[in-house]
């Protein structure tokens, strides 16, 4: 089998897309697993070979590399029973079902890069959040940890395993951003609850490349914050975001308020972690947009 095939779950989402296209640059061939029609797929994603079922490929060649960002909104809606059925359904049962197939494979991957978050840690107030740090336990922390236990068997079978443990995505056309941005353009902006919670907000660009670098790098293994170097502030946020709208920031969102409308979900808005990327950062990657207001005035700027 030709060395650099690449199997990526998750490819048609807001990394996923950006991480085509420079996986396509570096020369692999990718197949994308999406139940997207297949046009749709090659619209978003490029030259890549769209897989509807995991079965296609069961007892087959096998991959180079993986890349596993499968996985629903955790913000999308309020988190009800079923809908925590649902976030752990598109990490966890698609996730192990992906390994019974690798594991069918007349190969198995040299590398594979998993999908997880910093919400691992749980809420950890104001303290520096590395990887080595003790989460707290809630659901966060459950559904991030089960995440990547559940494609332990592979490590267990040589396959070099990483984690990676991204934080707030920012990027042009989508993310959190597409959500965020426009009541702060509407001078409807400010900070939530108290504002004192950090972001562990990171731009797209440098979640890609840490995603090739651990893909890349043999030395690398384990889980990898994929965060900004310079963690900020709910309230430091809100104010760099409409510093660079042009726009007030006077608006405050109440926790009462949130805690009411959103339930337990709000607890993604109301704690945070002021999480660092220590071992990127002692690996000697170098972060394209390690400052907030650059990485968001490239992220917000117009086309043209």
């Amino acid at each position: 089998m030709a060395d650099k095939t690449l199997l990526l779950t998750g490819g048609t989402g807001f990394i996923g897309q950006a991480l085509c296209l420079e996986l396509l640059r570096a020369g692999y061939r990718i197949d994308v697993l999406s139940r997207q029609p297949p046009e749709t797929v090659r619209a978003l994603c490029g030259r890549v070979t769209p897989i509807r079922e995991l079965s296609a490929i069961r007892g087959g060649a096998g991959y180079h590399a993986v890349v596993n960002l499968a996985g629903e909104s955790i913000a999308g809606k309020r988190w009800s029973r079923a809908r925590k059925q649902a976030l752990r359904d598109s990490r966890i049962a698609l996730s192990e079902e992906l390994v019974d197939v690798l594991l069918s494979c007349e190969r198995l991957p040299d590398v594979m890069v998993s999908g997880s978050a910093v919400g691992f840690y749980g809420d950890q107030k104001q303290h520096p959040v590395t990887e080595t740090t003790p989460p707290t336990y809630e659901f966060s922390h459950r559904l991030c940890a089960d995440w990547e236990r559940s494609v332990a068997p592979l490590e267990q079978k040589g396959v070099r395993l990483c984690f990676s443990r991204t934080g707030v995505v920012v990027g042009r056309n989508g993310g959190f951003l597409q959500q965020m941005a426009p009541p702060f353009r509407m001078g409807l902006g400010g900070r939530m609850g108290s504002g004192r919670q950090y972001m562990p907000w990171v731009h797209r660009t440098d979640v890609v490349n840490a995603i090739l670098w651990m893909l890349e790098n043999p030395q690398a293994k384990g889980a990898y914050n994929v965060v900004s170097p310079e963690p900020v502030s709910n309230a430091e946020f809100s104010r760099t975001l409409a510093r660079v709208l042009n726009r007030p920031a006077i608006m405050t969102v109440p926790g009462p308020v949130l805690k009411l409308a959103l339930g337990e979900m709000s607890r993604l808005l109301l704690t945070g972690q002021r999480a660092l990327p220590q071992r990127l950062k002692a690996a000697g990657f170098e972060f394209r947009f390690p400052q907030l207001e650059a990485a968001l005035r490239e992220a917000l700027q117009k086309p043209g």
